[in-house]
């Protein structure tokens, strides 16, 4: 199994886009008072399309190895490898024992630091906020994180689309 990973942030403030409006009015996007935030972390494999994404309050060690571990138990027999970038979040001793623990079954690839166009997930992120926050002010944080899951439980249905959208050709 070939996956890549990272981790995206998910404010309750809208990301903002281009929008067409009438010469001389201004399209006006709502903002909560105070910006709550969470995480997704995620994976993707390059050759089926299948994402496995938690969302979590935050984004520390404890929760990037909470995803290795996921993609293990998803995959209790084969190989993983996983390629991501250079992180702090992404090398300590947390992430080894996870590695240790797997015994030769998860091998961490390192993309060079500063180079998310390497990094296919980072066009499922772009594809994420365009669908589901792009000018869209949710009630509150649940309903941000429901949006979210629902578009990765849609996509999970159709993987042939994840691989269109991070440019995958394996299929």
């Amino acid at each position: 199994m070939f996956y890549y990973a990272d981790e995206f942030n998910l404010s309750w403030f809208p990301t903002l886009r281009a929008l067409w409006s009438p010469r001389g009015q201004q399209v006006m996007i709502q903002t909560p008072g105070q910006p709550t935030k969470h995480y997704g972390l995620g994976a993707v494999n390059y050759h089926t399309g299948e994402t496995v994404v938690l969302f979590r309050r935050r984004k520390r060690r404890r929760e990037v190895s909470e995803l290795l571990q996921t993609l293990l138990d998803k995959h209790p027999t084969e190989t993983i490898y996983l390629a991501w970038d250079n992180a702090h979040t992404h090398q300590d001793d947390e992430i080894e024992a996870v590695v240790r623990a797997a015994a030769g079954r998860l091998v961490l690839l390192y993309l060079p630091t500063y180079s998310p166009w390497l990094n296919p997930i980072e066009m499922l992120w772009r594809h994420l906020r365009r669908e589901v926050t792009h000018c869209e002010l949710f009630e509150n944080i649940n309903a941000l994180l429901t949006a979210a899951r629902n578009f990765f439980d849609r996509y999970n249905l159709c993987p042939a689309r994840i691989l269109s959208v991070i440019g995958s050709h394996t299929a």
